[in-house]
């Protein structure tokens, strides 16, 4: 049987790197550093990021892991982890992994996959073999390393679980999104091949790619050593890097720079309590209380601050019944900006009044979409601008007077049977009412007045 686990290395989503303050952003190479994040000599470690280890508890507590606590006598001891890299400038990472460490979390599980533990360590810089040359602005920013155990199948599986494992971690906002993940992927044969493993595989994509290739590689060769390897993402294949290090190779030893962290029940419980819903409780609420069909939940539930809008929309109106306006219109103007729904300011209040209106028909649908377009980047309320309700029929015959007149070739056309014209004269009408005409009525009044 093909077995596959995963090291998953995710940035953390704070504003300054895990033992100083710099920030972990940064564009210019080699811009936001410090003696620290670039182990100058004498240089000390400030206290560790408590928004870091904050999120790393969150991240647990999403993967129903068990946090290590004080009032269990688990102690979180920083670990010096040695090797010799050139992105790596004290010569030793600081990590809660290690021979004696304590992670943060272990022996968890989310969607079937057993996690066997997580822990908060630091990023090296970013070396390029090519050039030779090193950016230490990754140097220092904070990881977070979730270990499962080797429950996958196949790489179809492990596509289906990371997505969901990056949608979950989305909604409690702890890792960076723009970064992206990292895996290291462990691969074997039980019973016929010895475990590899493929380094810092980044994007799910190349994840997929790096395991299709090393369990044909295994089921061919059948190799009896642990190895290390890198993937060569321009080639499709893995490269051997060295044979598989074990912890001693490491040289672990607990870091005398930086104190014991010692978690509380009290602490880990406020964490929890304010932990949103996950995606699957909202996909429940969604389909039960709402009554929602499946495939509009499963839009809505990809961004938690979608979800919260349209659970809050849903005290003002039936939310069944608009469920196009967003899970249609209102995508659409956000992907049309390119912008996400925390980006902009869409008060509730502003959404739910427009789709009032609609119901009640004093506003056209099409006069609605214009107005939606105008709610990015703020929306505002409908009562405060003026001539946005349905015009009369009697206005609307009055512009469908105009438009005949005007274009006489189209109504030539429609009366020799190309029907498709009538379309275009209603367009006109709708341009020059400003999409405040009915187009039902439009449409019934011109056909009437041509014929």
């Amino acid at each position: 049987m093909d077995k596959i686990g995963l090291e998953i290395h995710g940035y953390l989503d704070t504003k300054e790197k895990l033992f100083c303050n710099c920030s972990c952003i940064g564009k210019k190479p080699n811009t936001n550093i410090c003696p620290i994040c670039t182990g100058q000599p004498g240089s000390k470690p400030l206290l560790p990021n408590a928004e870091a280890i904050k999120k790393s508890i969150q991240i647990a507590l999403m993967l129903n892991a068990k946090v290590n606590l004080i009032e269990n006598k688990k102690k979180l001891v920083w670990q010096r982890k040695h090797y010799n890299w050139p992105d790596l400038p004290k010569g030793y990472q600081n990590t809660l992994s290690g021979t004696y460490a304590v992670p943060v979390g272990e022996n968890g599980k989310f969607q079937g996959i057993k996690i066997r533990e997580l822990h908060l360590e630091e990023d090296p810089a970013s070396w390029d073999p090519k050039t030779g040359q090193i950016d230490y602005n990754r140097s220092g920013t904070p990881l977070i390393e979730i270990v499962t155990e080797p429950d996958f199948t196949s790489s179809e599986q492990v596509k289906d679980w990371l997505k969901k494992l990056i949608l979950t971690l989305s909604y409690i906002k702890s890792l960076d999104k723009s970064s992206g993940i990292k895996a290291d992927v462990n691969v074997n044969i039980e019973g016929k091949s010895v475990r590899a493993e493929i380094k810092n595989v980044n994007s799910i994509s190349e994840i997929v790619r790096a395991i299709e290739y090393e369990l044909k590689r295994h089921k061919k060769e059948k190799p009896q050593k642990m190895e290390t390897l890198r993937w060569n993402a321009e080639k499709g294949k893995t490269e051997l890097m060295r044979e598989k290090e074990i912890a001693a190779d490491y040289r672990f030893i607990s870091e005398p720079d930086l104190p014991v962290i010692k978690l509380t029940n009290k602490e880990v419980k406020e964490i929890k309590k304010n932990l949103p819903e996950s995606p699957e409780q909202k996909m429940k609420k969604l389909t039960s209380k709402h009554r929602i069909e499946k495939k509009h939940a499963e839009i809505l539930t990809k961004n938690l601050e979608l979800v919260d809008f349209v659970e809050e929309i849903a005290k003002e109106l039936d939310i069944r019944k608009n469920i196009h306006w967003l899970t249609g219109e209102l995508l659409r103007i956000l992907n049309y900006n390119k912008k996400t729904l925390d980006e902009v300011e869409i008060k509730v209040e502003h959404f739910a009044e427009l789709l009032k209106e609609v119901a009640k028909k004093t506003i056209t649908e099409l006069k609605a979409k214009q107005i939606m377009n105008q709610f990015i980047p703020k929306s505002f309320s409908i009562k405060s601008r003026k001539n946005l309700g349905k015009i009369s029929e009697k206005e609307i015959k009055e512009i469908c007077k105009k438009v005949i007149e005007k274009n006489l070739k189209a109504v030539a056309d429609y009366k020799k049977g190309k029907k498709e014209s009538i379309n275009f004269l209603v367009g006109q009408v709708m341009q020059l009412s400003k999409r405040r005409a009915d187009f039902k009525v439009a449409r019934k009044i011109l056909e009437e007045m041509i014929e």
